[in-house]
């Protein structure tokens, strides 16, 4: 088994800083975190599949440790810029959970010939519109937003993306809730702080190109995911030439956190396909 090197720090993009962790050697695997968490969120991965990849993890703008700043700016440049300043080598593999599979996908079409696989995990190409039902505490939450009362949002938040439907707090890994409600919390704390303004990343939605995609995809959902997230697993399963759909029984919107044994399993056997 190989030994792992991680390494750590900050690349300037204009005048902005974004976090960035990189750990072990080989084919990179970069893991691109949903809008309600930040790199932390893929702590087990990144420390488990370091053993036999290179393991790539960010602070998207306005999340974890990377501040947002004034002006404006594209996601897709700006994991461009990582990649070359950290000195990333194609063809890679793409794992995004939640917004990070969307910008997984457009950066994918955007760069066809540097992507090796593409994982997505409670996701859907942006653009993607469904008519499903909302759960209703999203309401809630939107109140809660609209009063100022942060900690009650991301309480209210964690209950539907890490609780998941049909299930209680007290019914989740209560170490993992927490870092799910602080990931969230803190994201919330730069949301309201209003700077920046992100620029859409190409004039023709994902959502209309997933024919163009012709790598393997691996479509993981929870079971307990919203019903968004499963209409979306079925129209990229759809639309995609080469893809497969995964449940993970007993998780929610963040699998890998939830059911961390059975996400590395899936995912192993996943990768050791595409050799």
């Amino acid at each position: 088994m190989p030994k792992t090197q991680a390494s750590s720090g900050y690349v300037s993009i204009s005048n902005a800083k974004l976090y960035y962790e990189v750990s072990g050697s080989g084919i990179p695997i970069v893991m691109l975190h949903a809008g309600v968490a930040d790199s932390r969120q893929w702590n087990n991965e990144f420390k488990h599949f370091s053993q036999y990849y290179q393991t790539v993890r960010y602070d998207r703008r306005g999340y974890g440790k990377s501040e947002p700043v004034s002006g404006k700016f594209s996601h897709l440049t700006d994991i461009s810029e990582i990649f070359k300043t950290i000195q990333i080598d194609p063809p890679i593999i793409m794992m995004g959970c939640s917004m990070g599979g969307g910008l997984g996908i457009d950066y994918t079409l955007a760069n066809p010939s540097k992507v090796k696989a593409l994982i997505m995990v409670g996701s859907g190409p942006n653009g993607l519109e469904l008519d499903v039902e909302e759960p209703a505490k999203f309401s809630d939450a939107e109140k809660a937003f609209d009063a100022g009362d942060l900690d009650q949002v991301a309480e209210i938040e964690t209950q539907i993306w890490f609780d998941g439907i049909g299930r209680t707090p007290e019914n989740v890994n209560q170490n993992m809730r927490q870092l799910a409600y602080e990931m969230n919390r803190t994201a919330l704390g730069h949301e309201v702080k209003e700077l920046g303004e992100p620029l859409a990343d190409s004039d023709l939605l994902a959502y209309e190109r997933l024919n163009e995609i012709d790598i393997p995809v691996l479509i993981i959902v929870g079971s307990q995911d919203v019903p968004y997230m499963h209409a979306a697993a079925d129209y990229m399963d759809k639309g995609v030439k080469n893809s497969r759909v995964v449940i993970v029984e007993d998780a929610a919107h963040l699998p890998n956190m939830d059911q961390p044994v059975k996400f590395q399993r899936i995912l192993t056997d996943f990768l050791r396909d595409l050799v």
